[in-house]
């Protein structure tokens, strides 16, 4: 029997026109209160095998109305998989390109709470009564030079190692993620996505899209507007609105 929710959710992935492979990974699963996406890294399909295992592995976790409950064993599973993951980077160091490693953006709900948790720059928004919040914070050197070196952006943009990220899961021995906690509301809208979707569209792009009436036409305008760009990461982002 399926459960009643009020949750409706939208996703979708795109290759992108210049990468070869998709290495992002989704999860959409409304009826459990759980959303997820994750942008691995690496070549070899290492990326992509790295983003699988998240999403393949936080969809067994069991449902349930205890969401302390189901958040420790999100972030559990996560350390996981890390540990998994860093041990493999580390019998493979004598390979040529040894990266195998995801970024992580996650969103458990109960009733009008919400969890967010994630590691790298994988974000989630939410839209309220025509405002963007982004509920998230990188994890990438271009946010550290923004914050503890008061860069601007022009700035920090240009340093050669911007896009590094600062963690992720796999990346190292020892995984650290972040968690934000809040209320939604009737009408609230959720967005996670990978770099690949808010790096080609402009906040206000971003704000007009959210705003549209559905979930579905929430990710077709944004979609329609990544594609309409240069698109040279994969494209992937969950819509989800109570």
């Amino acid at each position: 029997m399926e459960l009643l929710t009020p949750w409706r959710s939208a996703a979708r992935t795109d290759t992108g026109k210049v990468r070869s492979r998709n290495e992002d990974a989704f999860l959409a699963l409304p009826e459990r209160g759980l959303w997820v996406v994750a942008d691995g890294m690496g070549g070899h399909q290492n990326g992509a095998l790295a983003s699988r295992m998240i999403v393949e592995r936080l969809s067994e976790l069991p449902g349930g109305s205890d969401l302390d409950r189901r958040v420790k064993e999100l972030r559990q599973a996560l350390h996981d998989l890390n540990r998994r993951l860093s041990r493999d980077l580390t019998l493979d160091a004598d390979k040529p390109d040894p990266v195998m490693g995801s970024t992580v953006v996650a969103l458990l709900v109960e009733e009008d709470r919400a969890v967010c948790i994630w590691a790298g720059d994988s974000r989630c928004y939410l839209w309220r009564s025509g405002n963007l919040y982004q509920m998230s914070r990188d994890h990438s050197l271009l946010q550290e030079l923004l914050e503890d070196q008061q860069m601007s952006v022009e700035q920090a943009s240009a340093h050669p190692s911007a896009n590094a990220l600062t963690r992720a899961v796999g990346a190292s021995e020892k995984l650290m993620l972040d968690v934000v906690e809040f209320t939604v509301y009737p009408g609230d809208t959720l967005l996670l996505c990978s770099d690949g979707l808010y790096q080609s569209l402009s906040s206000t792009t971003l704000n007009s899209a959210m705003g549209l009436p559905s979930t579905s036409l929430v990710l077709e305008r944004l979609f329609e507007h990544a594609l309409d760009g240069p698109a040279r990461d994969n494209i992937s982002a969950v819509v989800i609105r109570r």
